[in-house]
């Protein structure tokens, strides 16, 4: 007899939660009851991924898993907060046992990396989606937002951009294998910059995660600061494995507007500048300067000898 709904959260998703004292109720109960510290506030995010619009149905399921976590994990980090509780919510085409504990080995995969502890959600029949809500901490009046840019900050990245989206195209057929598989890592399985962001909140003057792309992300920035931007298109952060497509343009199109890459876009103040040069070291990642606010609203992109270039996207649009 097939396992019912209770049995296969019981089976795939109830875990032990010893490494958080602050959950009082988890699994099992028709609401979960935690415990949030004093001196803190807490940042709730959530993120739906739906087969045939934000991934393919060919995903292996462990990486689907994995990346279900990974892109709340990531909103989380844009405002300088430390994970700790996550519920979800799965709709299921049919109970297959074998891809509900692949599923389920990459999210706690990624959730005991980050002492994330799952403590609740829904389980469901119908086309296949998965929606997290992740809950973070922040120090009081320590978040990190979109609306703190001021004219004369700089714009920083995290890592490298448009690997996920060259993973996406037909032109991923003309790299070898050397680094077909890093790509595709970059959009299955990408790194929440978690440590970045924690280390961001006495640094940045705003922040927020690339998921649809560097100019549409930058434009929430821009249009929550009232101000506007210069980008130098070539200091953008493109892997060795980009730069491999020897068509320099395009290598800036995808960076500047493909989506999944879960990298982090942050301001500085100039006299933040060198304490974050003196954290680059404690960065799992690379930083980058790829230019600099503006009083001017409007978002120009540049390259370095000042000639203007044009875009030809805008980022992943939901509707």
């Amino acid at each position: 007899m097939p396992l019912g709904e209770f049995d296969l959260i019981h089976r795939y998703f109830e875990r032990p939660i010893e490494q958080r004292q602050d959950v009082i109720v988890g699994i099992g109960d028709d609401g979960a009851v935690v415990r949030v510290p004093p001196g803190v506030e807490l940042v709730l995010t959530s993120d739906t991924l739906v087969a045939g619009v934000h991934f393919s149905e060919d995903i292996p399921p462990e990486d689907l898993g994995y990346k279900a976590l990974a892109v709340n994990l990531s909103d989380l980090a844009a405002m300088g907060a430390r994970p700790a509780w996550a519920t979800m919510a799965l709709t299921l085409p049919q109970a297959d046992e074998a891809w509900l504990a692949a599923f389920a080995q990459g999210f706690f995969e990624l959730a005991q990396r980050f002492s994330v502890a799952l403590i609740g959600g829904d389980l469901t029949r119908g086309p296949l989606s998965i929606t997290v809500q992740m809950h973070g901490f922040v120090p009081e009046g320590r978040a990190l937002r979109r609306s703190g840019a001021q004219a004369g900050h700089y714009i920083y990245v995290t890592g490298t951009l448009g690997d996920a989206a060259l993973a996406l195209t037909p032109r991923l057929a003309e790299l070898t294998d050397t680094y077909r598989p890093y790509l595709l890592g970059r959009l299955y399985r990408p790194s929440p910059r978690i440590s970045e962001g924690l280390s961001l909140r006495a640094i940045a003057s705003s922040a927020i995660d690339i998921s649809d792309g560097l100019i549409a992300d930058l434009g929430h920035i821009l249009e929550a600061s009232h101000v506007g931007a210069v980008l130098e298109v070539d200091r953008l952060p493109l892997s060795t494995a980009l730069q491999k497509i020897k068509d320099k343009k395009y290598g800036w199109e995808l960076a500047l507007t493909g989506g999944d890459d879960y990298e982090l876009c942050f301001t500085v103040p100039p006299e933040h500048q060198a304490v974050l040069e003196s954290k680059r070291s404690d960065f799992a990642c690379t930083v980058s300067c790829i230019g600099r606010i503006e009083a001017e609203r409007g978002l120009r992109c540049i390259e370095h000898d000042g000639t203007p270039y044009l875009p030809q996207g805008g980022g992943y649009r939901h509707f």
